[in-house]
């Protein structure tokens, strides 16, 4: 259930032409990000979203910002949500990530597989709730809070989601079962081409999220793999990369608008506005 309310396959290119652009210049006074083509989500699955479903008043208070300033400004505006119980993020999963070619199933984020939404628990051939920005970079585990943030839990496959554990993120790794392209070594996992972006906009908007102001610790980007429990997530350069080269796509998009409109009530700044990553970082 909801509690009190508190202050992914690239696009094709008509899709996010606007957003590549948009790219190249780090004011932060763009126009949101939009999706009307429809767009792979994977080998087998499409998604059509239309344009964006948010008063673009919502980012208001960071228009013309830039560096730590337009950072603080998307934290204070993105910290008034709703929050959910660990238990009603699986409900919400089953919606926010459902196969738009078949309503009974889910797309797992690093496998790309399309899976039974029945099949969620933690058996062999489940799925799980994956935390993106890994729960123990932080420790703040399974919580309501940062430990229930829908904007970087996503359905996985338990065995999956047990190879990535708690690794930071990098290029390189070998492939294993059920990988859908995704490599994996002794410290870093590589996502499949097709939502390296997600990735990076997820553990970015997790960094502005949660700046140690509300009980939580203060989650932040850096160049490393050898995180631990330190509140920290890597590689910031490679992310970086990553969302410039998988701009964000319909299914994206089209997730950040149920989050908002149905569940938390608060948008990953990233997807909307992806040219906000170069001017804060």
């Amino acid at each position: 259930m909801l509690a009190i309310r508190i202050p992914r396959r690239k696009a094709v290119a008509l899709a996010t032409a606007a957003v590549l652009a948009g790219l190249a210049a780090p004011a932060a006074t763009a126009t949101p990000a939009t999706a009307t083509e429809t767009a792979t989500t994977t080998a087998t699955t499409t998604v059509t979203t239309t344009a964006a479903s948010y008063d673009p008043a919502y980012y208001d208070a960071a228009a013309g910002k830039t560096g730590t300033a337009l950072k603080s400004a998307l934290h204070t505006i993105i910290s008034d949500q709703t929050k959910l119980s660990y238990s009603a993020v699986w409900n919400a999963l089953k919606v926010t990530d459902q196969d738009p070619n078949n309503s009974n199933n889910v797309i797992l984020l690093y496998s790309g597989i399309s899976r039974s939404k029945s099949l969620n628990g933690g058996d062999v051939g489940d799925w799980n709730r994956e935390h993106v920005w890994a729960k123990s970079h932080g420790d703040f585990g399974t919580s309501t809070g940062p430990g229930t943030d829908l904007h970087h839990l996503r359905p996985e496959d338990v065995q999956v989601n047990s190879i990535r554990s708690n690794k930071d993120f990098d290029n390189g790794g070998s492939s294993f079962t059920n990988s859908g392209g995704s490599l994996t070594d002794s410290n870093s996992f590589e996502p499949r081409d097709a939502v390296k972006g997600d990735v990076a906009r997820m553990i970015l908007y997790m960094a502005v999220r949660y700046e140690g102001t509300d009980g939580w610790p203060d989650l932040e980007p850096n160049d490393s793999v050898t995180n631990g429990t330190n509140p920290y997530h890597g590689r910031l350069s490679v992310l970086k990369q990553w969302h410039q080269e998988d701009p964000p796509s319909a299914f994206e998009m089209n997730r950040n608008d149920v989050i908002y409109d149905s569940y938390q009530h608060n948008r990953n700044p990233f997807i909307d506005h992806p040219e906000w990553v170069e001017a804060i970082w």
